[in-house]
């Protein structure tokens, strides 16, 4: 994607939740105060293969974890907190339509992931 302001096609998202579109997603973002950039859809695209590559619960430090890995070379953990600074499963699993995992968020502890 050259143009970071297009919205991808349905198509781009083969793993998506059946009700998620990437309207959906830039709705959300737009309430959330984010402006999506092709590393969000990359995000994105990478939490709902995650999902549907996992039976069974999910594991927040798993799937931190799981991002941290595949989004290494531009920055990790640090570049995906950036550009989600809800956290990158938490915000990222609400912008995929995806359920965040039970301790994705703790606001009595302080802390997102």
């Amino acid at each position: 994607m050259s143009d970071d302001s297009i919205t991808p096609s349905l198509t781009e998202f083969p793993n998506a939740p059946v009700s998620w579109s990437p309207q959906d997603s830039e709705t959300i973002a737009e309430a959330e105060g984010l402006d999506l950039t092709a590393d969000h859809w990359a995000v994105i695209q990478a939490l709902q293969e995650y999902f549907a590559r996992n039976d069974g619960p999910i594991k927040v430090r798993e799937l931190q974890d799981a991002l941290h890995e595949r989004f290494h070379q531009i920055g990790g953990r640090r570049k995906l907190f950036q550009i989600l600074p809800g956290g990158p499963v938490a915000q990222g699993c609400r912008l995929a339509g995806l359920q965040s995992p039970p301790g994705s968020v703790d606001l009595s502890f302080g802390s997102v992931y």
